[in-house]
């Protein structure tokens, strides 16, 4: 294959104004020709992540949106919320690229990079919902052969970040794991991951469906917040498994309270005497996702032997070094039909990306409901 870059391509952007209104657009960039290490991958697959939401859409309120411009450029419109602003006052005025991961060809490359010419790579750095990217040769992940755009779209975010989940659990001395909207495609990653290496995992759902997809994957321990007894099944589950680790994709309301009180109910049915100041047992939750985004309301019924943070992939990934970093991603790759295969609800172009009504359906963050852009289809 010759090395043949386009020029020009179109780029999806984000850009919140001063006065406070949203603008999403699709933006003609010049594709710059590769440097020496660097690459220009025609992206053919990049998912839609709730990560990506953060920076597509921001705190801004979809009930005031509005479709402009032409039907093979598209332009939505919306009111972010005074009260926001001050959040995003570090982007304000900028048009950013958006789109966190995602696969394509390699159509052109720098002299250090010949070997990556032709070849399906995935990517991760920013700027994915574009027709093309130039990216660096250390930010690909070469796919197997056979594997197609699609398949390998989502080889970063979620397969990365399960294997963070397990890696932590055993980097901070846990023996099990509790997990939220556990149906999800990382969820259901996950679930695979323990089960391959026999880690005991609490999936926490939402609804009774989800349970039974769970279980049909071979998840044994699954409790449904919709049922009634949801607590005393939670309490259970942890007793059982001995989790004291806890990954939040919720982030708001009070289900980390619940989890925190059901770990410390766990630990105290062997206590021996009563302590005022509850058990020694350390328990965690992280929030790594904000399908709430309201605030986390914690009823503190749990001790003090207790931790609420934040988790994220990239200071993770810096953290472990790059040496198990680059095992993690190629595990990634070797299993990415396998452990770590993502299944989509509609795939759509760039353009479709932009129709009002797939905007609304795709920011449900609806769990099971995963939606992959195509560049290739305008």
């Amino acid at each position: 294959m010759t090395n043949a870059n386009p020029g020009k391509g179109l780029q999806l952007h984000s850009l919140i104004k001063s006065s406070g209104e949203l603008a999403l657009s699709l933006v003609e960039v010049d594709v710059p020709q590769p440097g020496p290490d660097e690459v220009v991958i025609r992206v053919e697959a990049s998912p839609i992540n709730p990560s990506d939401l953060g920076l597509l859409i921001g705190p801004a309120d979809l009930s005031t949106a509005q479709a402009g411009g032409a039907a093979e450029r598209p332009v939505i419109t919306a009111q972010v919320p005074e009260r926001f602003m001050r959040a995003v006052a570090a982007r304000v005025d900028q048009s950013m690229p958006v789109g966190n991961e995602g696969a394509g060809v390699v159509i052109a490359a720098g002299h250090q990079a010949q070997h990556l010419l032709g070849k399906t790579v995935a990517a991760l750095g920013g700027s994915m919902y574009a027709q093309y990217r130039l990216a660096k040769v250390a930010e690909c992940l070469v796919l197997p052969e056979g594997v197609t755009p699609a398949q390998g779209a989502s080889a970063f975010v979620n397969p990365l970040t399960a294997l963070a989940m397990v890696e932590t659990m055993r980097m901070e001395g846990h023996k099990a794991l509790v997990h939220t909207a556990a149906a999800s495609n990382l969820g259901q990653m996950l679930n695979k991951i323990c089960l391959a290496e026999g880690v005991d995992l609490v999936n926490i759902v939402r609804r009774p469906e989800q349970a039974e997809l769970l279980r049909g994957i071979g998840a044994k321990y699954v409790v449904d917040q919709s049922s009634p007894t949801f607590a005393a099944d939670l309490v259970e589950a942890v007793a059982e498994t001995g989790a004291t680790l806890a990954f939040d994709a919720i982030g708001g309301g009070k289900l980390a309270s619940q989890i925190l009180t059901a770990m410390e109910q766990a630990a105290n049915r062997n206590a021996s005497a009563y302590s005022r100041y509850g058990s020694n047992t350390y328990k965690q939750v992280y929030i790594y996702g904000g399908l709430d985004t309201g605030p986390t309301e914690l009823a503190r019924s749990f001790g003090f032997a207790w931790g609420v943070g934040g988790f994220l992939l990239t200071p993770f990934l810096a953290k472990i070094g790059p040496e198990r970093a680059q095992q993690l991603r190629q595990r990634v790759a070797d299993e990415i039909t396998t452990t770590f295969a993502s299944h989509y609800t509609a795939e759509i172009g760039l353009a479709e990306a932009l129709n009002l009504d797939t905007l609304r359906a795709y920011n449900r963050k609806a769990t099971g409901e995963k939606y992959l852009i195509n560049p290739t289809k305008g």
